[in-house]
């Protein structure tokens, strides 16, 4: 999932904690005040990236002080929101987040933008779209989320049409063979790039791209990141809904998307991301679409 893939904890106890407590927490949990005996709880999987250090250094130059809780479990960051045990999580978009309020009846919440990775079409054979053949294979990830993506992907690329102009739920049956100028072979996202070797294209994950011994500027197409095929892949900070106005938290989305900030965020993706700065509103209104098509 591009800059999704989790990064072994050193805090394996705090999540080990947060798990054991899960029946304990309380969605009606205060929100810290962001004083050094109350800091912000965020729970994040890439805490040792360098930008973060630039952000909590930051937040403590306007009084509000940060504590980081890092994680290897994608689901341990929205459970600890949920149960009051952190204040605030940023690592997610907003088809997981989805994912998660529908399954588990939460109201978790997006209340800023961070960034969206593009996820790219590569080839050893073929140097554009243009190039594929008629009935070329393509290898995309078989997991949920990165398969309806990159179904999306392939049909912004104009090499298949899938049934009702395609969702964030698309799936290989959803693709209208006669409309279509490839076939996918699903395979687990870190086998895409070596599928290279023997099929036209694959989409590989931003994580996995080094394994094929490419960049991201290999890429023969990439989807675009203002469109509306990408939007449930924005990336987000996410409150408990009680506490989406919360101004200490509005503070600091202010802090993160400072430039000292956001250019290590994209350094840190390899030159990959595109910071967004959609409004709340906005975010929420496409999670709830997300969630009603999960429905």
């Amino acid at each position: 999932m591009s800059r999704f893939t989790a990064v072994l904890s050193a805090g394996l106890a705090v999540t080990t904690a947060l798990a054991l407590s899960a029946c304990a927490g309380s969605d009606e949990a205060a929100p810290a005040t962001g004083s050094a005996d109350d800091p912000v709880r965020i729970g994040v999987v890439n805490s040792g990236d360098d930008y973060w250090t630039t952000f909590t250094d930051l937040a403590q130059e306007e009084g509000i002080s940060v504590e980081l809780v890092n994680f290897s479990d994608y689901q341990l960051p929205n459970q600890g929101l949920t149960d009051g045990d952190l204040d605030l999580n940023q690592f997610q978009h907003l088809q997981f987040l989805a994912n998660y309020n529908t399954a588990t009846g939460s109201d978790l919440t997006p209340i800023a933008a961070t960034a969206v990775y593009p996820l790219g079409l590569y080839s050893l054979k073929h140097d554009s779209v243009e190039d594929i053949p008629d009935g070329g294979e393509i290898a995309i990830p078989n997991d949920d989320t990165n398969q309806a993506r990159a179904l999306l992907v392939l049909q912004e690329a104009g090499l298949l049409a899938l049934r009702d102009g395609g969702t964030a739920f698309s799936t290989p049956a959803d693709v209208l063979e006669d409309e279509s100028r490839v076939t996918v072979t699903p395979v687990d996202a870190a086998q895409t790039a070596l599928a290279l070797q023997d099929v036209d294209a694959s989409i590989i994950n931003n994580d996995f791209v080094g394994d094929a011994d490419l960049t991201a500027e290999d890429a023969i197409f990439s989807d675009d990141p203002d469109s509306s095929a990408a939007e449930p892949y924005i990336n987000v900070w996410v409150a408990r809904g009680a506490d989406a106005d919360n101004e200490v938290f509005q503070q600091l989305v202010e802090i993160y998307h400072s430039p000292e900030v956001t250019d290590g965020v994209i350094e840190a993706s390899g030159g990959t991301g595109v910071i967004k700065d959609n409004p709340a509103s906005e975010l929420q209104e496409i999670l709830a679409g997300i969630q009603e098509d999960a429905s």
